[in-house]
């Protein structure tokens, strides 16, 4: 059942998914379109669950459930990478390549491999000011306050100097 992404609970469960490059208009509408339909045909072994979905920047996907409406259980967890597996293969894009780092640099949003990510760091082009993006975070309230930090508040700091 879907659900506008303001309206549900800070207590929402998310998965954030990445891509290396941003969406353009056209897949952003097809993204729009999709991820409506999964989530409205979204079960939890025949339950509706209550989940929407934000795309971030035009180049992060979020897709979220209420699980105090109802838990997502393996088979829905399961359910939602094939989904985000089709859009991969739909739109020719990466969006679960977890050894790929997104930061920011002023206004513009880089992605880069954990090793680059290492060397930028090694040479202080990162620092603890970096903002970067933390998609380990599992719930609505934590994107609020934990997703865009900086790095020497997320997991990002065991790599700085």
């Amino acid at each position: 059942m879907f659900t506008e992404y303001t309206k549900l609970p800070d207590t929402s469960r998310i998965w954030i998914y990445q891509s290396e490059r941003e969406f353009n208009e056209k897949e952003i509408n097809h993204i729009n379109e999709k991820a409506t339909l999964f989530i409205e045909n979204w079960t939890r072994h025949g339950e509706d669950l209550k989940g929407s979905f934000d795309i971030k920047y035009q180049q992060f996907l979020v897709l979220a459930v209420d699980e105090g409406f109802n838990n997502v259980s393996g088979c829905s967890i399961d359910a939602s990478v094939r989904f985000v597996q089709e859009l991969e293969k739909e739109l020719k894009l990466d969006l679960m390549d977890k050894m790929n780092i997104s930061f920011k640099d002023h206004d513009r949003i880089n992605i880069v491999k954990l090793a680059d990510f290492q060397k930028y760091a090694k040479e202080q082009k990162i620092t603890s000011e970096t903002i970067v993006f933390n998609n380990m975070i599992s719930t609505k309230a934590e994107m609020k306050t934990k997703w865009e930090v900086p790095a020497s508040e997320s997991w990002h700091k065991r790599f700085l100097v």
